[in-house]
């Protein structure tokens, strides 16, 4: 499943109506440094991974947003599982994050994420992968800025 196909209604206004809660995170040093978190539950140092000239002694941002994005749409399809009244034990969401030079002299970034539901079938996953794709804020942020595919595995 690509975006494209997931994506129904490109007029939709995704922002937030309220913000309920706030994250806090400061880089020290870009791709070379390290990063913290305001309520001290991050902190982690920053390298370039090898494929782009570092050391990769160090998390890079694609693998945090990786992890996030994961995280949240795992959240989100487990949220319309359960308004569905399913029960989605065992399923897992994997996330790859992209990054390379784009027509704009700057970088861009792709996604793929990798969705597993080992317990309902291929029509109903897809269904409510679709569902998640909708309610999951990082989706919202992403959708016509980058490439996401969604691959049912």
């Amino acid at each position: 499943m690509s975006e494209q196909a997931a994506d129904t209604n490109d007029s939709v206004d995704t922002r937030p109506t309220k913000i309920t809660y706030v994250a806090e995170a400061t880089a020290h040093g870009g791709r070379d440094g390290y990063v913290t978190s305001h309520d001290g539950q991050i902190e982690l140092r920053v390298a370039m991974p090898p494929a782009l000239g570092g050391d990769g002694r160090g998390t890079n941002p694609e693998q945090l947003f990786a992890a996030g994005y994961s995280a949240c749409f795992h959240n989100a399809l487990v949220l319309v599982g359960r308004r569905a009244g399913l029960d989605l034990t065992g399923s897992t969401v994997a996330a790859k994050v992209g990054i390379g030079p784009n027509r704009a002299r700057g970088y861009g970034l792709a996604v793929a994420l990798n969705v597993s539901l080992p317990l309902v079938d291929q029509d109903l996953a897809s269904r409510l992968v679709g569902a998640a794709h909708q309610v999951c804020p990082y989706s919202n942020a992403t959708r016509d800025n980058i490439d996401v595919s969604i691959v049912l595995s």
